[in-house]
């Protein structure tokens, strides 16, 4: 269904110029994503790129034997599906909702022609890409140099920039499903932020109870990610 599409909370499309609105007003199609929907799978087809809203969406790398680990998380800063118009169709990784919500669908073939087109459009999106990769290099030095508990410290810092309430719905076996690490291991490094008063968790849901000592916990890979995406994505018209 088409939706009135004033009043973006999704970064990327607010920062779009008018004119470029206007021609965009008819394809953008506002669609609830549940928690747990694949959005992409490796080496599919993009038909269409996702600019959520409310939602989050975790890239996952999977191995031949099933086994994954979370390489980057798309919130309302940015959009799924940047292979599109890096010269690729398809994608190596798995895409797939992290926390439910909303996101403004397009289809491919539009933001293909808009990226090659409209200079505004290419320069807005090609700097979020930096600030996707930055990401993603981030995340893999994470992986292999800090602590389990630095880890999930930046992970939930990262979910968190992304909604915009302090409570995640997030089980752990999800959690280590997203880190790449056994179910036992993110107990125990929960039950450390808990014990140091960063956070509350019951059922499933994680309440961030010290946000200041969180960001103290977790190692300079969070902050390395914040400034870049602050650096590149400042809140301002695309030009």
């Amino acid at each position: 269904m088409k939706n009135n599409h004033d009043g973006f909370k999704n970064h990327l499309l607010s920062a779009r110029p008018e004119l470029v609105l206007k021609r965009w007003q008819s394809e953008l199609e506002l669609v609830f994503l549940p928690l747990g929907t694949v959005l992409y799978e490796s080496g599919c087809k993009i038909s269409h790129v996702y600019f959520p809203e409310s939602c989050i969406v975790s890239m996952l790398f999977v191995l031949e034997s099933g086994a994954s680990a979370e390489i980057a998380v798309v919130g309302f800063e940015g959009m799924v599906g940047i292979s599109l118009f890096m010269g690729g169709e398809t994608t190596p990784s798995r895409a797939v909702i992290q926390s439910e919500g909303k996101a403004y669908r397009v289809r491919a073939s539009f933001i293909k022609q808009e990226f090659n087109q409209s200079p505004p459009v290419m320069h807005l999106l090609l700097r979020f890409t930096q600030a996707l990769i930055t990401q993603m290099t981030q995340t893999a030095v994470c992986n292999r140099h800090h602590t389990l508990d630095q880890q999930l410290s930046r992970w939930l810092l990262l979910s968190l920039d992304r909604l915009t309430g302090t409570d995640l719905v997030m089980t752990q076996e999800l959690i280590a499903n997203m880190l790449g690490v056994r179910r036992e291991g993110v107990t125990n490094a929960a039950c450390s932020l808990q014990k140091s008063g960063l956070i509350s968790y019951a059922r499933g849901h994680i309440t961030v109870t010290d946000r200041h000592g969180l960001e103290q916990r977790a190692c300079e890979c969070y902050s390395v990610v914040k400034n870049e995406y602050d650096r590149l994505l400042p809140d301002l018209i695309a030009l």
